[in-house]
């Protein structure tokens, strides 16, 4: 008893809670399956490290600022029959965030532009990578207020860090010269550095109408972006639309 109360009292000060909290149970299973210390401690230290793998992702995911917990497990592809799935899984695996290319998910609104990004985003996490996520409008936002205050480099230098940058809802409203300038150095900043995942219901030639007609700004702006794209095109009906439907069918009430 003298001993687990000191064995404890170490694995605490070495700061190993999964050591102290699967330490007896593995010695019990190590022994039931006849295995040596080798294996008792190979044992403790995969929980050790798996649980500090586990707090450092949830970590990551908590820093980026996800809108909701989406997974592409939850996602319902049947729902989206043109939806090419063997290559969203293969996204999935974020060899392109190693690589620093980009995705740009494209379609029309409520067919889960949102929830795709989301799930890649927090999958990178899982793997190790940083990520953070905006509404266009936020980050746009975000850059005039480090302008008011005089802290764009400082912004620039904190998305630097970034792997993976999610930007959702491009193309509801449209920008503001100022912001129209800032949105275009991001993306040049983010040019062969980091990843952009990105959301939007406007085909690439609409999108001088975001930058108040600025043909040659959404031009450059486009050829950054899609120097090394993959662009998944969900052309389906919206989820929430029908989500709408079958509650009022079934008799339940919208929200």
């Amino acid at each position: 008893m003298k001993s687990a109360v000191l064995l404890e009292s170490y694995l605490k000060a070495l700061r190993l809670p999964a050591f102290l909290r699967e330490y007896g149970q593995a010695a019990r299973q190590c022994g039931e399956e006849g295995l040596g210390y080798e294996e008792y401690l190979e044992a403790l230290a995969g929980a050790e490290i798996s649980s500090r793998e586990g707090r450092a992702a949830a970590r990551r995911i908590r820093q980026a600022g996800f809108p909701s917990a989406k997974e592409l497990s939850d996602f319902d592809f049947a729902a989206a029959p043109g939806l090419n799935k063997t290559r969203v899984l293969e996204l999935a695996g974020c060899d392109f965030v190693r690589r620093r290319e980009n995705v740009v998910l494209l379609g029309p609104p409520g067919v889960g532009k949102t929830h795709l990004a989301t799930a890649l985003g927090r999958e990178a996490c899982r793997r190790g990578m940083r990520v953070r996520f905006f509404t266009a409008a936020s980050l746009v936002t975000a850059y005039l207020e480090a302008r008011e205050e005089r802290q764009v480099q400082r912004l620039d230098a904190a998305l630097r860090k970034q792997d993976l940058i999610v930007i959702d809802e491009l193309g509801y409203i449209p920008f503001s010269p100022s912001g129209s300038q800032h949105l275009f150095g991001f993306f040049s900043q983010c040019y062969e550095r980091s990843s952009v995942a990105l959301t939007t219901n406007l085909p690439f030639s609409e999108w001088p109408q975001l930058f108040g007609g600025d043909e040659r700004l959404a031009g450059a702006l486009l050829d950054r972006l899609t120097h090394k794209v993959h662009i998944i095109d969900i052309q389906s009906d919206s989820y929430r639309l029908r989500a709408s439907l079958r509650r009022r069918e079934g008799g339940g009430a919208t929200q």
